[in-house]
């Protein structure tokens, strides 16, 4: 396998887990809207293993561009080195994708500040009417003994 397949090939993959991680954060946006804490927690540690996969997958596809030039090399410059245009195709679906995870975590961040927001003012509300005392407290005294 040349090294421009292995570099395909890496990109190829880099687009897959982003479609993954497009999947979970759609279902995360649902749990949040649900509140299904557990489902959250759950898409928590699959978007920690997908995240994980990406790095080492940019770190291998840095290593292999670099034999193509000095510097940086962008899927840009690549296509223009090898004259091959899938490249650009491979750009530009790994752009769309990662426009549409930033959009998508951007809207999840509002949705758990709001739900964090909300939970903090009724935290605040139930507590004026006592309803928070009987929690366990660091250094609360439970019994007297006379």
């Amino acid at each position: 396998m040349t090294t421009e397949e292995r570099i395909t090939s890496i990109l190829n993959e880099q687009i897959n887990c982003y479609e993954i991680l497009l999947e979970l954060l759609r279902n995360e946006r649902i749990c949040l809207i649900e509140l299904n804490a557990g489902r959250i927690e759950e898409l928590y540690k699959k978007k920690d293993v997908i995240i994980l996969k990406l790095k080492l997958l940019e770190d291998e596809r840095i290593r292999l561009m670099k034999g193509f030039g000095e510097g940086d090399m962008t899927l840009l410059n690549l296509a223009e080195a090898t004259g091959d245009s899938v490249f650009l195709d491979i750009r530009s679906a790994l752009k769309s994708l990662l426009q549409a995870v930033e959009e998508l975590n951007n809207y999840n961040r509002l949705l758990i500040d709001r739900s964090l927001s909300y939970f903090r003012s009724n935290s605040g509300f139930f507590s004026t009417f006592g309803f928070n005392e009987g929690r366990s407290q660091k250094g609360l005294l439970l019994s007297r003994e006379t």
